[in-house]
């Protein structure tokens, strides 16, 4: 078992308020560390590709606390949509859902879908409840370098570009979220990751 961060809850609340503000937070997730912004935030988005020096037009996949916030950005409306989010939620399954009207382009890359999960951590989970709001979860990496799965394993030059890191001890690391598509009422695979794809389909043909 890891052991317990001192003051975890005061470090929740200072970054998110952070977020609240408008700010870049580097947290952990139940894969490696993400990079979050608050979705509602446009001005942090802008700000949060440039810190990972993120190529244009590639989508930002989010995470939520739990289905109310899901429900903010994203349509559980479709039967196997929520067959999925009740199997695998929380857990690392990226859902790609019809985005909600006015959810910044940034987000969706100008698309109409979002991808969206409620991750196993439960930092991640409390920091977007403390937040108020769903939060992109990037992996917190220059693009091209390797996710990191501590606060100690962050890149110094990303960290300067930030606005706070919340140390809530080492990340699992392993695979990154699976990212599954909806479509003509079954599912496709986006991006294999630490779910299996085997258990994703039987899920889908169950009854």
């Amino acid at each position: 078992m890891a052991p317990a961060i001192p003051d975890l809850t005061a470090r929740i609340a200072r970054a998110a308020a952070l977020l609240r503000a408008g700010g870049i937070v580097a947290y952990p997730t139940e894969t490696f560390y993400g990079l979050g912004a608050l979705a509602s935030r446009g001005d942090a988005l802008a700000r949060l590709a440039a810190a990972k020096l993120r190529p244009e037009g590639k989508p930002l996949p989010l995470i939520a606390a739990d289905r109310a916030q899901v429900e903010a950005v994203g349509s559980l409306a479709d039967s196997l949509a929520a067959k999925l989010a009740a199997r695998f939620w929380p857990g690392p399954l990226t859902l790609l859902l019809p985005a909600a009207p006015g959810l910044h382009p940034a987000i969706t890359a100008g698309g109409a879908t979002v991808g969206v999960r409620i991750p196993a951590s439960e930092v991640a989970r409390a920091l977007a409840r403390e937040a108020g709001g769903a939060l992109v979860s990037t992996s917190a990496n220059v693009s091209g370098e390797p996710p990191p799965s501590s606060a100690a394993a962050l890149s110094a030059e990303l960290v300067a570009r930030i606005d706070g890191v919340l140390d809530g001890g080492p990340a699992p690391g392993g695979l990154p979220s699976t990212v599954v598509a909806l479509e003509r009422g079954g599912v496709r695979l986006v991006r294999a990751g630490a779910v299996p794809w085997h258990e994703v389909e039987a899920c889908a043909r169950a009854p």
